[in-house]
Parts: C-alpha cells; structure tokens; sequence
C-alpha cells in the first residue's frame, strides 16, 4: 500500500484513505493512553488488508508517541492478538 495513515484529532480517529473510501479507527486519549473504541473499513475496501494496514500505523503511530494501548475494538483486539510485535503496547 502506498497510503498514509493520517491522525485526525478533531474526530478522534486515525485514517486510511484508499481510492474514494476512508477507513477508520476511532480512539479517545488520556494521559498516556490511547483506547481503541471502533474500527470502519467500508465494503468496498474488503479484502485488500486496508484494516490491517490502519491497525499497524495507528499502533505505530501509538508507540511512537509511547502511549499504552487499550483495544476494546474487536478488530484492534484481534490484531494485538495476531502480531505479537505490538504486545509490549497493551
């Protein structure tokens, strides 16, 4: 994928962008923190690993900014559990 995860802080979410379609993922923040609310990848984005590619730059983006993660979204949840990689996040 070429696109970039974008944060936007305004609606609290972070965002991929693929062709006409945005799909996002929706957090609130606290000190320290980053919860993980809900995950939208619309139909037409099925199948192409564009919610997989939110999950691991929002993860990234969380350990660069050395937020603690809390997935009560079940894709983030589900993610976390798959990629070991971001564990040390929870």
């Amino acid at each position: 994928m070429t696109s970039v995860v974008r944060d936007n802080p305004a609606l609290n979410r972070f965002e991929l962008e693929a062709g006409n379609d945005v799909a996002v993922a929706y957090y609130s923040r606290s000190p320290g923190r980053i919860i993980f609310t809900h995950t939208e990848v619309p139909p037409a984005l099925y199948g192409r690993g564009i919610g997989a590619e939110l999950a691991r730059e929002a993860l990234e983006i969380a350990r660069s900014e050395r937020l603690r993660v809390v997935a009560t979204c079940p894709f983030m949840a589900a993610f976390i559990a798959k990629h070991a990689e971001f564990s040390d996040l929870l």
